[in-house]
Parts: structure tokens; sequence; C-alpha cells
């Protein structure tokens, strides 16, 4: 439902008893107007049409059991695969223009201990750029090497938009045209207890939370995204989540080997760290390429080798895939008809107690959240193209405090990208003992996005000293 007098009170009232959820109106005669608009723009963000549907699903003693009778390794390319012709193929797209940038940034700082936006993050080990600096410079960068105007399009949440587009303006939108950078929100999903009905973080609020990073499609479709690439002549888009200060935001090489196999949907992957990384693992399952998220692999398809001893489920997922427009069109054309399942997890959700009208912060994971997940889009694509990237070069996300996977990590790996960067142009970078680089590193995107643009700059190489501090842009 949308729009002006299809929210009044007494149309939503009726769809909810017909959806059996207007229990979320029990308070309504005690709440005051703000109170009521408050609570009336938060069933506006939901579809109650839907509600049957996810009622049943949340109600469910788990998610669906898995159809899939054959799990077989993915086939994967490398960039040997392909001879030049292909990267000179992907840099003649994005030169006309063909390709966007979309970066998933609905999350916000707290897990770090940062009070903000996790693209606002301050990341790099010498200037302490932030995440959404270095994707700019990065498009930048783009832009100077092909001679086009990249559109990059940030999808926030509700819990962070506004301070998002704040922060893009106090920073001028780091030097991008304000026209290129578009925001949009993020779609929600109200959370259910263990019986299908909607839970209320308030009396006058539901409790609703992000509809996973699958939500992306049916955002671009909402809010008006894919129309505006259509009017701007985008038929490819590169997608990244926020948290990979490593990520090639546009990479001429996928692009070619997208575009010239036909795909709809293409993905990056690199080999596991170990047997049980955390990540998702591509997987070929009756035929279709699909990600099987690490906790749903049984142990013995993880710990399966090859002949040669070689990890026979090796590919991990990173999240970085690149879409045909019209792919994602076909996908979310009708809302009802969306393709990708939602996926159900048992989560602590704090909610109003409906006989006392107070809040219960609870005790065990006794609420239904539900999720759609990007990668479930690959089995309903046509020809699905798996490219295999290194980790060193492209994957270090920021998901945690410290250790792995933390600020610090992310840091040590653009530190050490920029290191063996530098000893490729000619440059004698010290090492310590262990054979780290002894110092600090950081090359700006405006400079490079990769090795091979850093050796094509007119430098001077020179010996650096030992715990020295090198920043180059």
């Amino acid at each position: 439902m949308a729009g002006g007098d299809a929210h009044s009170y007494e149309t939503v009232k009726a769809a909810l008893k017909a959806a059996q959820q207007d229990h979320v109106l029990r308070f309504w005669p005690t709440l005051d107007a703000p109170a009521r608009a408050a609570l009336l723009g938060d069933l506006a963000a939901i579809d109650i049409d839907d509600l049957p549907t996810l009622s049943r699903l949340a109600a469910g003693d788990a998610n669906p059991a898995h159809p899939t009778r054959q799990i077989e390794p993915p086939p994967v390319l490398r960039s040997n695969d392909f001879g030049p012709s292909t990267k000179r193929a992907g840099q003649a797209i994005i030169a006309e223009g063909k390709v966007c940038a979309l970066t998933v940034a609905g999350g916000q700082g707290t897990r770090l201990g940062f009070d903000g936006p996790k693209g606002a993050l301050p990341t790099s080990p010498i200037r302490q750029k932030c995440l959404f600096q270095l994707f700019a410079e990065f498009i930048r960068a783009t832009d100077a090497r092909h001679g086009c105007r990249t559109t990059w399009y940030v999808m926030t949440s509700p819990a962070n938009d506004r301070q998002t587009r704040e922060f893009f303006d106090q920073h001028g939108c780091f030097g991008l045209r304000p026209d290129r950078v578009k925001f949009f929100q993020q779609g929600v999903m109200p959370a259910f207890d263990r019986c299908g009905k909607m839970l209320l973080d308030q009396p006058h609020r539901l409790a609703l939370s992000p509809d996973g990073h699958g939500g992306t499609l049916l955002a671009l479709a909402a809010r008006g995204m894919l129309a505006d690439m259509a009017r701007r002549g985008i038929d490819y888009i590169s997608y990244f989540q926020v948290d990979n200060p490593l990520v090639a935001c546009i990479d001429p090489l996928f692009v070619g080997a997208h575009a010239e196999s036909g795909s709809e949907a293409s993905s990056k992957s690199l080999p596991k760290a170990d047997d049980f990384e955390k990540v998702g693992h591509f997987a070929t399952a009756d035929g279709k390429l699909t990600v099987i998220e690490y906790s749903d692999l049984p142990e013995d398809l993880a710990l399966a080798r090859n002949a040669d001893g070689s990890r026979r489920f090796d590919a991990a997922n990173i999240a970085v895939h690149l879409f045909d427009r019209a792919f994602i069109e076909r996908l979310t054309a009708d809302r009802a008809a969306f393709g990708l399942p939602w996926h159900r997890a048992l989560k602590k959700v704090p909610h109003v107690d409906l006989d006392s009208g107070r809040r219960v912060e609870p005790g065990a994971a006794d609420a239904v959240k539900l999720e759609a997940f990007i990668f479930d889009a690959l089995p309903l694509a046509r020809r699905p193209l798996l490219l295999e990237t290194s980790r060193a070069e492209e994957f270090s996300p920021i998901k945690n405090a410290t250790g792995v996977d933390s600020v610090d990590s992310a840091r040590r790996d653009m530190s050490r990208r920029a290191a063996r960067w530098l000893a490729q142009a000619g440059f004698d970078v010290p090492r310590r003992a262990d054979g780290e680089p002894d110092g600090v590193f950081e090359i700006s995107p405006l400079l490079a996005t990769t090795a091979e643009e850093l050796r094509s700059r007119t430098l001077s190489p020179r010996p650096i000293a030992p715990n020295e501090r090198v920043y180059l842009e």
C-alpha cells in the first residue's frame, strides 16, 4: 500500500484485519497525533498484502529444506583464461558510461566502536581516509582513466540515511559531482513472534529491520533507481558492500568477461582461508550456480579434497557482483513474483507486551526476522559467471572491532598491498625478519587502482627507510 489516503487509519485497519495483524493497533486509542502518524508511517513502509505469506514463513519451524539433490564445485574462471581483448572490451563499456557503481551501505559502525555510518569509518593506514572516500577516489580514477562520468548509487538504511547524506555534503561528495551520487533507502521487514504475529518496538512503532542485501534489488526498483539508470544509459551494475576497502569498485576485466559471456549475473570469488572460514560457498546445485552458507555446508563437503589434495569446495563468496540492469528489472517487475526467497532467522528482538504495554527485553532468541540474500539471484540468471580474484589484492572486510576482519587487519592489508605495488614499481621496500614490510604504506586510488597502473606512472623509485611512512597520491 502506498500514498496519502491509502494509509488512512480505516483503510490500514481493514487491511491489517484481513491479514490477521490488526493487533499492532492495540494502543491506537492512547496515542497522540505524532505517535499515530509514526505508526502509520511504519505500516506504510511494508507491504500489508504480503503479510499472510510472510507470517506463515515466520511461524514455520525452519527455512524450507534445500531442494538440492546434487552439489558440485562450480566452474571458476581466472584472469589468465582471458586474453587482452576482454579487458579492452570492458574498458570500452566503462568509457561509454554503461557501468555504475552500487554500494550497500546501510550499516552503522556501532559494533566497531564508531558512532556513525560504517562508510564514514576512518580506515586507510596513513591518511585515515574513510571507506566512502576510498570508493569515491576509485570512481574518480576510473573516470579519469576512461574519460567517463560514472554514477555511484549508495544504498542507505532508515537508521543512517540522514547521517550518510549529511556526511557526503560535508565532504563535497569527495570530489564527485553531486548529480552523480544517488542515495536510496533499503527496504524494511517487520519482526514476528514465533506464531507469525508482528511485533511492536514501542506502542506506536513496529519492530522493523533491514530486509537483507537481497532487498537491494527491490529497493532499486521501488526507489526509482532502475529507471534512473535507464535514463542515463547504464546497462551494468557493479555491486559491492561498504566494508571492504580493497574492493575494485569497477573492474574492466570483470566487466569485459561478463559482457562477452552474455552473463546476467557474475560474481567474484577467492580461495577460502581454511575449511571452515565463515563465508558463503559457491557451488553448482542441481546444475545452477548458487551460494551455500558456511553453516549449511555439510562438514564432509567442507573437508572434501580433490585427487591432488586441494580443497574441493574452495570458492568463497566475497559479495562482489556484476548485474545486468535488464535482469534486475525482470526480477522486480512484479513484487509479488519476486524470485528471491526470504530466509528465516531467530533473533533477540525487544518488543512491547500487548497485555501490559511494557517493553520486553528477551533473554533468548524468540523472535523471527526475515531477510533476502542477493546471491539467491544467481540461480535465476542466464549464464552466470564466476571469476576468481586475489584475497591480498581485493578483499579485507571490516566486520569486527578487533582481531580478524577488523579495521586493524584492513589497514595492515592495505599497507601490505601498497608495499607490494611499490616494490613492483621499482622501489626498494625494506622488510622485517618475518617478511612483513618495515613501515606503513598507502597509495591513493587517484594515483593507481592496480599495480599495473602504478607502474605506468612517471615515478622516481627510491630506497625506503625502515619504519618510514610512505603516502603517494
